[in-house]
Formats: structure tokens, C-alpha cells, sequence
């Protein structure tokens, strides 16, 4: 059986890039993927600002709101395949709304995308509590992972 590499790309949008620990990050992301029966094969994360996340979701989706995150599924069978678009704008206003550390959130939201991509939503009567018990799960694997230092 052919190994899969996967292939990430961190892009930046009217934003700095965030300081995390990359590698880690894909590695813990391929945990998550494979917790859930799913092998990570090209996924792009877009970092953003508020108007450039507007843009997308307008253009896009129709919706006329500010998000946190928005994902784009171009999966094949197990293989995960998307981008992810991800404000950092709304991230940290979240994050004080929610008095939790803005790094975490980010984390929060990074898996948010790939828990998508994995077959899991968050808009159906239920759903948003799936989601945020996949989301604890997988944040509890990053932990064991690393001890959460980054830059």
C-alpha cells in the first residue's frame, strides 16, 4: 500500500503569519484526521482579516456576516482535501468575548475546519454540541501532544 503524504499550505491574507509551531500543528492535525478514519491529503489554510473572510462568505456562500472560519470540502473518500479560511480578526475578538486564551481558540477553530472536512457539522439541531465535543477531544490530543509553548 502507497504511503500518503500529506501536503499542508499556511497562507496569509492582510494578516502576519501566526506563531505556532507548523510542524506540530500538521502532526497533531493528522491525528485528528486519523482518529476519525481519514488520511490528510492537501489542505490550505488561508489566515485572514475580517473584510477578506466577509468577501468569501459573500461571494461564496451568499452570507452577508463576518465568521470565525469557512471551509471549502473537496474530499475524496477518506482523503481529506479543502481549504480552510480562518479571520484571525474574529478569532481574537472570540476569544476575549469568551474570556479564553487567543491562541487556543485558534487551535479551536484550526481543527474546527478539519473536523468539517471529516464529515462532522455544527448547524443541524444537535449538531453544534457534536461539534464541541470533537473539538475538546481533539484539542485534549494536542495537549498530550505538546505542552502548548509556542513562540
Amino acid at each position: 500500500m502507497t504511503k500518503i503524504t500529506p501536503a499542508f499550505q499556511w497562507i496569509v491574507s492582510g494578516v502576519e503569519r501566526p506563531c505556532l509551531d507548523y510542524q506540530q500543528l500538521e502532526q497533531w492535525i493528522c491525528q485528528v484526521a486519523d482518529a476519525h478514519n481519514r488520511i490528510v491529503r492537501s489542505v490550505s489554510y488561508i489566515f485572514c482579516d475580517d473584510e477578506k473572510i466577509l468577501e468569501v462568505n459573500k461571494e461564496f456562500l451568499d452570507h452577508h456576516y463576518y465568521t470565525d472560519v469557512i471551509t471549502f470540502d473537496d474530499c475524496v473518500g477518506r482523503l481529506l482535501r479543502g481549504d480552510i479560511f480562518i479571520s484571525l480578526n474574529t478569532v481574537h475578538s472570540n476569544a476575549l468575548d469568551l474570556g479564553v486564551d487567543p491562541q487556543r481558540e485558534l487551535l479551536r477553530v484550526i481543527i474546527h475546519g478539519i473536523l468539517h472536512l471529516c464529515g462532522i457539522n455544527d448547524k443541524g439541531p444537535g449538531e453544534r454540541e457534536v461539534m464541541e465535543a470533537h473539538e475538546n477531544e481533539a484539542l485534549e490530543m494536542y495537549d498530550r501532544l505538546t505542552n502548548s509553548t509556542n513562540c
